[in-house]
């Protein structure tokens, strides 16, 4: 019997399954079990699955899975989440670190008061309302983000011919100069509604700044009552020094049996 041992956090409402996978033995291709472990009401349930391993070029490794098991280049709350939990584990020694993805290398600090700091990649492909800011992210402005039909446009939008193959997250926003933006998200990987989503509140900033007339620092409200703090510089052409700044709560840990997960994911 295998069993895992696992940390619960949130980061502004966007929640993950941590693991330290430093000995290299957690299960990391088996997509199915992982998918199994995000899971509601089966497995321990969350919105993504964030595995630490050894690195030979910065801290350590950030590895993360979307509820579906499909690994994804980054996640902006998970890599908030991530900070917090490899200080824990000592996988970083202080509280500024510097740590591996598949987007590039992400340079966190952690704050006190619960809010942790991390430096995105420059957004690129900026253009007609879409950039990748770690991810690919579609921005729709709306006017009455309530009224927002994010899970069947957003699914639409994320599943339509002009993404493919891969697809894209869908962000409604509304936005309200000079410096504050109200946000919902379509995500890919979950395929539906998420609480926050920390690349979609980097991308609705950028896009906010290049394209309807807000001003650094840019204040993100997501649907879970949460802010998250986008800052950075804009030269009219291109963004540089992007930085997500919000609040992360550790909930509990425990321990899986990975094998009784077989059921959920057969």
């Amino acid at each position: 019997m295998k069993r895992i041992h696992f940390v619960k956090m949130h980061g502004a409402g966007n929640d993950f399954i941590l693991v330290d996978d430093r000995t290299g033995n957690f299960p990391i291709d088996d997509h199915r079990r992982i998918a199994a472990m995000a899971t509601r009401p089966d497995g321990i349930g969350c919105e993504g699955v964030i595995i630490v391993q050894v690195s030979d070029k910065a801290d350590f490794r950030m590895r993360f899975f979307n509820p579906d098991g499909t690994e994804a280049d980054l996640c902006g709350n998970g890599a908030r989440c991530v900070a917090a939990f490899a200080r824990e584990i000592g996988a970083a020694k202080g509280p500024k670190m510097r740590f591996e993805t598949l987007a590039g290398f992400v340079d966190a600090e952690i704050l006190g008061d619960g809010l942790v700091k991390i430096a995105m990649p420059d957004p690129h492909d900026l253009g007609n309302d879409f950039v990748v800011a770690g991810v690919p992210h579609k921005v729709i402005p709306v006017e009455h983000l309530s009224k927002a039909d994010v899970v069947g446009e957003g699914r639409r939008i994320r599943l339509s011919e002009a993404f493919a193959p891969d697809g894209t997250n869908v962000d409604f926003v509304t936005y309200r100069a000079p410096h504050r933006v109200k946000i919902r998200t379509y995500e890919r990987g979950v395929e539906a509604e998420t609480g926050a989503c920390g690349t979609g509140s980097v991308a609705a900033a950028v896009v906010g700044v290049s394209d309807y007339g807000l001003e650094f620092p840019v204040q993100v409200s997501t649907i879970t009552g949460y802010e998250l703090t986008v800052d950075g510089s804009w030269d009219g052409k291109s963004f540089s020094g992007i930085t997500l700044t919000g609040p992360v709560k550790r909930l509990f840990e425990g321990i899986l049996d990975w094998d009784a997960l077989d059921m959920v994911a057969d």
